[in-house]
């Protein structure tokens, strides 16, 4: 499955943390908003995060620049999938993207009681 860009954020002075570049949570939380948004789409489900299976910081992120978050299905299980998640920022006054984290989340879906619910295949589902 190819990736697709999932969110776009501005990185705003709210987020920094006391060494001057955005708290890692902050991407994180974003990354995960990222891969739900992911898993959701491929499963028609509501998806909740399970685990995150590899996280990885690269590069600093800092105020001002724009955060791109890309996203793509590795593995559908039963009841689970596995989103891999890239992270790029555009640095402010500048051209070009580095690649600043990247992240492998778990995802279960869930049906509308909260209970793990099996996912239909692309295939399946078409």
């Amino acid at each position: 499955m190819k990736k697709r860009l999932a969110i776009r954020v501005e990185m705003l002075p709210k987020d920094i943390n006391a060494w001057g570049s955005i708290f890692g949570g902050v991407i994180m939380g974003h990354m995960d908003v990222a891969g739900g948004d992911a898993a959701r789409k491929y499963t028609g489900e509501n998806c909740v995060t399970r685990a995150v299976q590899r996280m990885e910081f690269i590069a600093p992120v800092f105020v001002g620049d724009m955060v791109a978050f890309y996203t793509r299905v590795l593995r559908v299980g039963l009841t689970s999938i596995t989103v891999y998640v890239e992270v790029f920022a555009e640095r402010f006054n500048t051209a070009g993207e580095i690649k600043v984290a990247e992240a492998e989340i778990v995802y279960v879906a869930i049906d509308k009681q909260g209970q793990p619910t099996a996912i239909k295949k692309e295939e399946e589902s078409g």
